[in-house]
C-alpha cells in the first residue's frame, strides 16, 4: 500500500474510532476472545468453539474444555501470565471437537485429562474415522456417574445425569465457588446441535436437565457451552430451567406433527417451535431432524 493511502486510511479509522469513543490503541489491543475471572478463583475463556472454564488458585491450575489448538494455546497464555503453578487437571465435558481438539496444546503442559467414560469412547472413534489420533490427547482418567477431585481449596466434581447432547455429557461442578460448567447440555437461547450418531436423546435431555436444576441451586452461577449471544455465555438456573422448557417443546412438536400424519420433510419447514419465543440462529432444523428419528425409532 502506497503512504499516502495507508495515512488516510489510518485518518478515517481513527475517525470513525473518536465518534465511538473508543481509541485506536485500544481496538489494536482488544483480544479476540473472552478471558475474566468470574468469583472465588474461578473464570471462563470463550474465543472459538465451546466456552471454556478455569480455576486458578494456589495449589495449581485446572481448564475445563479446550476449544481448538489455537484458542487453547492463547488461554494457556493467559493463565501463565497469573501463575507459574502447574496444570493439574483438563476436564472434558464431552467429546466435540469444538471442545477437545485444543486438548492437544496441554501435550506436556497438563498432568491428568478427565472426561466421562463415553466421551473417551467417542472421541476415539471420531478421531479414527478421520484419520485425525496424531491430534489428539485422550483423557487418561474416566468416570461414569460422579467424579471428585481436589485441587487447593476447591473441590471439584463431575455430574453425568444421563444422555442429553450426546451420550457422555456431564457437568463440571466447583463446589466452593459453586460455578457449573453445563457444556453442551445448555444451549443458551440458540437452536442447539444433537448428535444422535453419539447417543443423543431429545426426550432424555430434559431430565437431565431437571436433575440439574435439583443438583444445583438459585445462586450457582454456569457457564454454557453455547449462546447467541457470546456475551452470555454465564447464566442463572432460569437459563438451564428455558433450555429444558424449549427441549421439552421440541419433543412434543414433532411428536404431535408425526402422530397428526406428516411427513418428515412437512415437519422440517417449521421455522419456530410452538411455544417457543427466545430461541434464535441457524439449525433449528437439526433438532427437529434429531428428534424425529429418534421418535420413530
Amino acid at each position: 500500500m502506497e503512504r499516502r493511502q495507508f495515512l488516510r486510511n489510518t485518518a478515517l479509522t481513527a475517525g470513525s474510532l473518536a465518534l465511538s469513543g473508543r481509541s485506536f490503541a485500544t481496538m489494536l489491543a482488544d483480544p479476540a476472545y473472552q478471558f475474566k475471572p468470574l468469583r472465588n478463583n474461578v473464570g471462563m475463556f470463550a474465543e472459538q468453539g465451546g466456552t471454556i472454564a478455569w480455576l486458578m488458585n494456589k495449589e495449581g491450575i485446572v481448564v475445563v474444555d479446550a476449544e481448538f489448538p489455537d484458542p487453547a494455546k492463547h488461554l494457556i497464555a493467559e493463565l501463565k501470565k497469573q501463575s507459574d503453578l502447574p496444570f493439574e487437571w483438563l476436564i472434558n465435558t464431552h467429546h466435540h471437537g469444538d471442545h477437545t481438539g485444543g486438548n492437544i496444546s496441554f501435550k506436556g503442559i497438563v498432568k491428568n485429562v478427565a472426561a466421562h467414560a463415553n466421551s473417551l469412547a467417542n472421541q476415539k472413534a471420531v478421531a479414527i474415522k478421520n484419520n485425525k489420533e496424531d491430534q489428539q490427547l485422550y483423557p487418561d482418567t474416566t468416570f461414569t456417574d460422579t467424579w471428585k477431585v481436589t485441587v487447593g481449596d476447591e473441590q471439584i466434581t463431575a455430574h453425568y445425569f444421563g444422555t442429553g447432547h450426546t451420550n457422555g455429557d456431564a457437568m463440571i461442578h466447583f463446589e466452593h465457588a459453586n460455578i457449573v460448567h453445563t457444556g453442551d447440555l445448555v444451549f443458551n437461547r440458540r437452536y442447539p446441535f444433537v448428535d444422535n450418531s453419539a447417543g443423543a436423546s431429545v426426550k432424555h435431555w430434559p431430565m437431565a436437565l431437571e436433575q440439574a436444576t435439583k443438583k444445583f441451586d438459585k445462586n450457582t452461577l454456569f457457564v454454557f457451552g453455547h449462546a447467541f449471544d457470546p456475551q452470555k455465555v454465564t447464566g442463572t438456573m432460569e437459563d438451564v430451567k428455558l433450555m429444558q422448557d424449549f427441549l421439552e417443546k421440541l419433543e412434543a412438536y414433532v411428536a404431535g406433527a408425526i402422530k397428526a400424519g406428516k411427513t418428515k420433510d412437512e415437519i422440517l419447514q417449521a421455522t419456530s417451535i410452538p411455544g417457543v419465543t427466545e430461541w434464535q440462529g441457524d439449525g433449528i432444523q437439526r433438532g427437529i431432524q434429531a428428534a424425529y428419528e429418534e421418535l420413530q425409532g
